[in-house]
């Protein structure tokens, strides 16, 4: 039953592509912004790299994870797949991956933009920066959809969600910062595993609470 929701949430996107689409070009609007207002050496953007391209994602996912759950919102889909018989957990399962899967995506087609405009080289070692940014995505999409979740039943849930997702996703852009700043750098494992350790109690934490909580959090 979960790759039969997975691929409900894959087919959706991949027939009106509307949510790649409008993530990629918020992706790029904010990069180029960042681009054209930096007048700083080299060496300084190097530095805050990092925290430019998290920020980046930081809004683009807040974008991705609203217009996700607003597809099923609209003629009250929603309510019609929450009372069929499967696991409500399972579709918090599909909606987390699915958001992994968008999240990812976007950013392979914004990070060459990125290291082009901001003029800084990509790092010697890209399997651990690959890796990296692949487990911090995991966290981002499961704080996010565990948030999308308690506020999509809400009337201003436009509202409810960045204030409600900003502040819980924070310790995840601040561990992601200093991870892919670390990497960049080439920095040792033993100086940055800490913050690997922090993403992956995240990741747990909301993985199991949105499963075991879905359930209750989707009721009117």
């Amino acid at each position: 039953m979960f790759l039969v929701l997975l691929k409900k949430e894959l087919f959706i996107e991949l027939r009106s592509k509307e949510l790649i689409l409008s993530m990629v070009v918020f992706g790029i609007a904010i990069v180029l912004a960042f681009s054209f207002s930096s007048n700083l050496s080299r060496a300084v953007v190097i530095n805050y790299a990092s925290g430019m391209f998290w920020i980046t994602i930081l809004f683009v996912s807040a974008l991705g994870v609203h217009r996700s759950f607003a597809y099923e919102k609209e003629y009250d889909a929603f309510s019609m797949l929450v009372t069929a018989p499967i696991d409500r957990g399972l579709i918090f399962l599909a909606k987390w991956v699915s958001g992994f899967i968008y999240l990812t995506l976007m950013e392979i087609l914004i990070i060459f933009p990125f290291f082009k405009f901001l003029m800084i080289d990509y790092p010697s070692n890209i399997l651990i920066a690959i890796s990296t940014t692949l487990f911090i995505n995991l966290g981002i999409m499961a704080v996010a959809n565990l948030v999308s979740g308690i506020a999509m039943r809400s009337n201003l849930s436009e509202i409810l969600l960045p204030i409600l997702f900003f502040p819980l996703v924070s310790p995840i852009i601040i561990a992601a910062t200093k991870i892919s700043t670390s990497v960049m750098l080439n920095d040792s494992y033993v100086l940055w595993e800490i913050w690997v350790l922090i993403v992956g109690s995240i990741i747990i934490i909301s993985g199991l609470a949105g499963y075991v909580l879905f359930d209750y959090l989707v009721e009117e």
